[in-house]
């Protein structure tokens, strides 16, 4: 409770240092974190938005690191992504048999996540759906590394 009590003094204290007016921040800024429970019992942390920290105070990014969830079950891992406001086809999935990069370019939104899987996975098998601004992409578990492989979202 202490850790989260500090990341909220934290992330409070970045919003009020954050530039006011629109000709010092052109992209709105979002910052935020999700508290689940990993497998093995303890806190998992994950950070999301458009915020970095830097040498000369928060820096606003043009694109947004989304909220991702990484789920896992005997024989697939899932990962589930929030991208609001983008079209299917603005999606760009690429996978390695341990990590995941998901970058979306449209006109109004920006969002890019890399990320490591927590188990080796076939990238052939990568099946990717997107519905009401939430992106799910499956894997089957593997236990010998394959090559790299493009995602079609259906």
């Amino acid at each position: 409770m202490n850790r989260m009590d500090r990341m909220m003094e934290d992330m409070m204290r970045r919003a009020m240092e954050m530039p006011r007016g629109r000709e010092e921040a052109p992209n709105p800024y979002v910052y935020g974190f999700s508290m689940s429970l990993g497998p093995d019992g303890k806190p998992v942390i994950r950070e999301f938005g458009n915020v970095e920290p830097s040498a000369k105070g928060p820096l606003v990014k043009e694109e947004r690191e989304p909220l991702v969830d990484v789920l896992e079950s005997d024989g697939e891992v899932v990962v589930v992504t929030e991208l609001p406001g983008v079209e299917k086809n603005e999606i760009k999935l690429e996978s390695t048999d341990r990590g995941l990069k998901i970058d979306v370019g449209s006109g109004k939104r920006r969002f890019f996540k890399e990320l490591e899987l927590p188990h080796l996975v076939d990238p052939r098998t990568g099946r990717a759906s997107y519905k009401n601004g939430v992106l799910e992409v499956r894997f089957s578990k593997s236990s010998v590394k394959k090559p790299t492989r493009t995602i079609k979202v259906e």
